[in-house]
């Protein structure tokens, strides 16, 4: 791993990652491509800017000539692709854009690589004998539990929604190019991330965000659909385990057994917020308010992670309770900060 393209590195697990990658490779050259769409922030990456081995690029993996010009001038041997749209409620407003992204993008990366690393089917050229192309994705494309079960990397894909749709086509798309190809690819799929700098849209910032200024905290339906939370800077550890010693060709299921219904998460939330910045009236549980639900909302995910930890001795080293404490902390700090700034 010598040259490495990260894509989507100005997203929230993707920024995160960089900093995780430049610490434990330093002699690496790291070029982040990302679009910087609404959903990313490259203030998270400010540390990194004056790096000798970082290297930002502003693009869209759509843009066929720039993913050509990307790999034949930097040679990258190993890829990280991160970027993705991933809000299923805008996948159901608007999916176009999902099935661009997530589905055309991806295409355009791995063919690039494979027109850059392959001499002919199953036979690499000699300069990229150790290249990998490393593809996260989401354990949406699994589809929905009952109450009882888990996610393992050998269950059926059965997409639910227009985003997990177009991320189990991305998956398909790598694994084609491992099995037609030869490419050295592996997969992840993990469970629901959390930690700062996670984009407002998503349920945990959502949470805080309505909770500190007093608004309803809207909770689909009756809050009883379940997640399993995964800490970013574990699923970027479990990453670049995979990818180091991972076989080629293989997917492997990123979580932690640590599952929480919606509104079981909204009142540990609330109980901290109660702890930490307390309302001058009342619990931040008295404004939970249950609004209709999402259409084709899934009802409960939850991953075995056996296969990542028996095969790589992977084992997340982060406390929930502790995390999401710290987590609350980041975005009371964020939107108090911000409240002041706009009062």
């Amino acid at each position: 791993m010598k040259k490495v393209l990260v894509t989507g590195g100005a997203g929230f697990i993707g920024s995160h990652f960089i900093h995780h990658l430049l610490e434990h490779s330093p002699g690496i050259l790291c070029v982040n491509l990302d679009k910087l769409t609404y959903a990313s922030d490259l203030s998270y990456l400010n540390s990194c800017e004056n790096l000798p081995n970082y290297h930002f690029v502003e693009g869209d993996i759509c843009d066929k000539a720039l993913i050509h010009d990307l790999f034949n001038s930097h040679h990258f041997d190993s890829v990280f692709h991160f970027a993705a749209e991933s809000h299923v409620d805008n996948s159901i407003d608007g999916p176009e854009i999902f099935i661009d992204t997530n589905i055309k993008g991806t295409y355009n990366l791995i063919h690039e690589a494979k027109s850059l690393w392959m001499k002919q089917p199953h036979e690499l050229h000699p300069d990229f004998k150790n290249a990998r192309f490393h593809h996260v994705s989401t354990d949406e494309v699994y589809g929905s539990l009952g109450d009882s079960g888990f996610f393992i990397e050998s269950t059926p894909y059965a997409p639910n929604s227009p985003y997990s749709a177009s991320k189990a086509s991305s998956d398909f798309i790598i694994r084609s190019y491992h099995h037609t190809f030869g490419m050295n690819v592996t997969i992840s799929n993990c469970s629901n991330n959390f930690g700062p700098h996670q984009h407002d849209e998503k349920l945990i910032p959502t949470i805080i965000r309505n909770a500190l200024n007093h608004n309803p905290i809207p909770i689909y339906g009756d809050g009883k659909n379940v997640r399993d939370w995964l800490y970013v800077s574990d699923h970027c550890d479990a990453i670049l385990s995979i990818f180091l010693k991972g076989k080629s060709g293989e997917t492997y299921n990123v979580g932690t057994r640590n599952e929480k219904n919606n509104l079981e998460l909204c009142y540990l939330i609330c109980d901290h917020l109660d702890s930490l910045h307390p309302r001058k009236n009342g619990s931040y549980r008295d404004l939970i308010s249950f609004v209709k639900d999402r259409p084709g909302h899934d009802q409960r995910y939850a991953i075995d992670p056996s296969k990542l930890e028996s095969e790589l001795q992977w084992t997340a080293q982060s406390s929930f309770d502790t995390h999401l404490r710290e987590t609350i902390q980041y975005y009371i700090h964020r939107y108090t900060c911000k409240t002041t700034k706009n009062s």
